[in-house]
């Protein structure tokens, strides 16, 4: 059996290679494929016929060691012009396996993740890759953050690391040592208490990595570190809530960081007053923020947006950041040019993406959730109009319209009971037309299979499958991503790949995706930038580490996240 399984993949390898141009590639190399973090994915092999009759690969390996909450990338062009699959986990390992047979091209650890006794307040038990990487294809080189200690627990740190993507070497110059290079207003960068779960962004050869709090518990800021990926040494940070007597803040939205292609954006969650303190002005937190390359916050009103209920949010535990930003252009709308913020109050924020607007209403918001929302959103255009689906945490799957109006306006489109904490992502065979939302019926309440609904009406494409579609080990925020005919989905010590039937891999290749978000104008500071020293590629720990004092929570409240 295992000779016959080597001459199948050995033909599935040729006949991809003889049906796939060399310059046709279709790799996804961030979190919902693109940098508006949009979810859509073109792909001619996904009709509404084809992905009713979807099927698990059960000749797809798939194997890795771990547990897995970041989406898998997708990039062509490896070893001997293999496609690869890479996957993360929590126990620091990260996998390039081989697209067609799952089997492993190359694997590395990137130290011993930290136990969760060792920590702040954390979700995990223990702690590694958590957020989404992402490729530079120009450099072939795949950025991570890993949580590590090496020496059980003793030092803690957040490495930032350049792998090449072929072969899984550490490139010269990496890893970024987040604490030893990371600082703004005078405070520096706390690893223990600090978890990197968005997904990373990269924006004008700026590596952007976003972190926030294990849990509400010890007092944490939220933070943007900016990384030349030319030049590791160079590190700029940003952190909220730093100047007063708040904390928090977390840049946490399993989304991450969105661009235009010109700016990062984030969205940030709630802040805290220190005991004793007396009511302060807003610090950074249940914001829509704008940074010039660096990151550099102007400060500038136009820069970021803040709901007026901002103090209400905080003292709610109503994080406005819960998702992370969505970039969406409404052709006809004015203005066209959208961020659409959604969070933990079940609420959808429409944003002038020209003109933030600072502490002031949106242009609209609407109640769209029958619960907090959680999980990243996509959106995805008609001929006829612009939709966003989301998933509110444990319940339904739902979508609404924007409607190119003076101003949009936010329109219910469909809604359906869909249990589970997964991501949505989508499909189109032109970008326009066979919509299909996907969504894992993942952790607790789900029932561990992957789902397919009309993106117009709502209604069932692929309803799970059989027996052998039947996932183990899902998670909260897990996603998906389609390539060549293919949906991969990482779970727990697995990668599950699913085809269309008959044609396994899809001869078609992928189409050019959604049309490029507008650059927004933005103001351009001149800030002077002390460089950091460089840091050795391989950290070492102290020389006589002490341990370090363990934080002591405030009495609060620790909401899961």
């Amino acid at each position: 059996m295992k000779f016959l399984s080597s001459i199948f993949s050995v033909v599935v390898v040729c006949f991809w290679s003889a049906v796939v141009p060399a310059n046709a590639q279709a790799n996804v190399t961030q979190f919902h494929n693109h940098d508006s973090r949009d979810g859509l994915y073109v792909d001619s092999a996904f009709t509404q016929s084809a992905a009713a009759n979807l099927i698990r690969d059960l000749n797809f390996d798939g194997t890795i060691v771990g547990n897995v909450y970041a989406q898998p990338l997708y990039i062509e062009g490896g070893p001997g012009g293999s496609a690869m699959v890479i996957a993360v986990t929590l126990s620091n390992n990260v996998y390039a396996l081989d697209a067609v047979d799952g089997s492993i091209i190359w694997q590395r650890n990137a130290g011993p993740p930290v136990s969760a006794a060792d920590l702040c307040n954390p979700k995990f038990d223990s702690v590694g890759i958590i957020g989404t990487p992402i490729v530079d294809l120009a450099s072939r080189a795949l950025f991570l953050d890993a949580m590590t200690t090496p020496d059980g627990g003793e030092t803690i740190k957040h490495l930032i690391l350049s792998l090449n993507v072929d072969t899984g070497d550490i490139n010269p110059g990496w890893p970024v040592d987040v604490e030893a290079t990371a600082s703004y207003n005078g405070i520096n960068f706390t690893p223990e208490v600090q978890q990197q779960r968005p997904a990373l962004g990269i924006v004008s050869n700026i590596l952007y990595v976003g972190y926030g709090s294990m849990r509400d518990g010890c007092v944490y800021h939220g933070w943007l570190v900016g990384v030349p990926i030319d030049n590791p040494a160079s590190v700029m940070a940003w952190a909220s809530a730093t100047d007063t007597g708040r904390w928090g803040g977390a840049i946490w939205g399993v989304g991450g960081i969105a661009s235009d292609g010109k700016n990062p954006f984030v969205t940030t969650g709630n802040t805290f007053p220190r005991p004793g303190s007396s009511p302060l002005p807003w610090t950074g937190g249940e914001a829509v923020i704008r940074f010039q390359p660096g990151p550099i916050f102007t400060g500038d009103p136009s820069d970021y947006w803040v709901p007026t209920n901002w103090r209400t949010l905080d003292n709610n535990d109503a994080d406005l950041g819960s998702c992370g930003p969505l970039l969406v252009d409404v052709p006809g709308a004015t203005p066209s040019h959208l961020i659409v913020a959604m969070g933990k109050d079940r609420k959808a924020y429409l944003v002038n993406r020209d003109d933030l607007g600072g502490i002031s209403q949106p242009i609209t918001s609407a109640q769209v959730g029958n619960a907090a929302i959680l999980q990243a959103p996509v959106t995805y255009r008609t001929e006829q109009d612009t939709y966003v689906a989301f998933h509110a945490e444990g319940a339904n799957l739902s979508a609404f319209r924007i409607t190119a109006a003076n101003p949009p306006a936010i329109v219910t489109a469909w809604s359906m009971s869909q249990n589970g904490r997964g991501s949505p992502f989508v499909t189109s065979t032109d970008g326009t037309s066979n919509m299909v939302v996907w969504l894992v019926g993942a952790d607790a309440g789900g029932d561990q299979r992957l789902h397919g609904f009309d993106g117009e009406t709502g209604s069932v494409v692929f309803a799970g499958g059989g027996p052998n579609e039947l996932m183990q080990g899902t998670h909260r925020f897990n996603a998906g991503i389609a390539a060549r005919g293919r949906i991969y989905i990482a779970n727990d010590n697995k990668v599950y790949a699913f085809a269309v039937p008959a044609t396994t891999p899809t001869p078609t290749p992928s189409i050019t995706p959604t049309p490029t978000i507008t650059p927004t104008p933005s103001i351009t500071p001149t800030p002077t930038i002390t460089p950091t020293p460089s840091i050795t590629p391989t950290p070492t720990p102290r020389p006589t580490p002490t341990p370090r004092p363990r934080p002591n929570p405030p009495a609060r409240p620790t909401p899961q996240r």
